[in-house]
């Protein structure tokens, strides 16, 4: 399977004076499964586009296999039809007046396949899709996620060395959706095909992808791992983006010295804040618990708003306004007050330009808090406290 080069990628269309991508560069491995992630118009469709040869590139380059397929440079350009690139569109783009078998088997009718290899071909790939009963069916006899495995049927069928999918489950359905996102993991399991998904939906993401490449306004934010984006986000777009409940952000620079606020509680804890702007922590990582110490905030309950699982608890101290999640069913009520720690390993600082800043270990204070583990509402609670604090 081949190999995806992106380098400093541009699009600009007629009439807009930002570029749609803008100096764009990445790549994807072989066999890769890479999602796309962001909100709408970030670029990501129009990536996509460019790796398939739908759209011309204004600038950069695009190379497959160390084959340059789209550079303005080099006044190159490969038609779509001779990239062997499987594009599977958001509205599934099948023949309605084709059965499921005409429609998986057009490709390969197109590439000339002889007859006896082209039904191989599809029995073999309807099968692994469990769409071959509906085969003499018309799309308008399947639901919405049989159309999708129709679409899916019909790119796998010619064998593409790369497949790209234009937020594929977006018009199914909760429990489509979650069917779907098992079945394109085995499908990718099952042929090893690079795969390139376009998705603004952060679940759909961090359960499919191996890697996670995040736009914001034609721009290329953070590339990584599920695991990196989420925990080590590079700013503070990819921080508050990625996350649901969404993550807690606190203006550091907002109360003034002799205020008692929660920025300066979280100020107090930490040897040097000379240039940190913000701060932030994951609703999952704040701790609750009866026991006050010198590490805690007393705040009050506002609101407790179960998920189905999960619970999201308000929590208010003064002006400031905290998000807590936990998967166990809290003991406390609506206004009542808790004490609230915010491990400082949990703690996210960003600078004046919303960049992530590291703090050298030294700077934050790592006293380990002496909590009784029966008053913790927490995921920790199944964790050593020194590696809480």
């Amino acid at each position: 399977m081949p190999t995806i080069s992106l380098t400093n990628l541009t699009k600009c269309y007629d009439g807009n004076t930002e570029p749609s991508v803008d100096q764009v560069s990445l790549t994807v491995e072989d066999g890769e499964f890479m999602c796309l992630l962001g909100p709408s118009g970030c670029g990501k469709t129009t990536i996509l586009r460019m790796i398939a040869g739908i759209e011309h590139s204004t600038s950069g380059e695009i190379a497959v296999d160390d084959l340059v397929v789209d550079s303005v440079h080099q006044s190159c350009f490969i038609p779509p039809e001779q990239r062997r690139i499987g594009f599977v569109f958001q509205n599934y783009a099948l023949w309605p007046h084709m059965t499921v078998e005409r429609n998986v088997d057009f490709g390969l009718r197109l590439q000339k396949v002889p007859a006896q290899e082209r039904k191989e071909r599809c029995l073999d790939v309807m099968s692994k899709l469990r769409i071959l009963e509906y085969a003499d069916r018309y799309p308008s006899q399947l639901s919405g996620g049989q159309q999708q495995r129709v679409a899916l049927a019909r790119m796998l069928a010619v064998n593409p060395g790369i497949l790209l999918l234009d937020e594929p489950l977006s018009n199914l359905d909760a429990t489509l959706r979650l069917e779907m996102r098992a079945e394109l993991r085995r499908l990718h399991q099952t042929f090893g095909t690079t795969i390139i998904f376009v998705s603004h939906d952060q679940w759909e993401a961090m359960t499919l992808a191996n890697t996670i490449a995040v736009m914001n306004k034609g721009q290329l934010q953070q590339i990584g791992t599920p695991d990196e984006i989420y925990a080590e986000p590079c700013n503070r777009f990819v921080a508050e983006f990625i996350g649901n409940p969404k993550i807690n952000i606190v203006d550091l620079k907002a109360s003034a010295a002799e205020q008692v606020s929660l920025a300066n509680h979280i100020r107090s804890r930490i040897a040097t804040n000379e240039f940190t702007n913000v701060c932030a922590i994951r609703p999952e990582e704040i701790i609750l618990t009866d026991t006050a110490n010198a590490n805690t905030l007393p705040m009050s309950i506002e609101n407790i708003m179960p998920t189905g699982g999960s619970w999201v608890i308000e929590l208010s101290f003064g002006d400031d306004r905290l998000f807590h999640s936990t998967q166990s069913r809290p003991k406390w009520r609506e206004g009542e007050q808790v004490n609230a720690y915010l491990p400082t390993s949990s703690l996210h600082f960003f600078d004046q330009a919303n960049n992530r800043l590291v703090l050298p270990e030294t700077d934050l204070d790592y006293s380990h808090l002496l909590l009784n583990s029966a008053s913790i509402n927490q995921k920790h609670t199944n964790q050593p406290l020194a590696k809480q604090a």
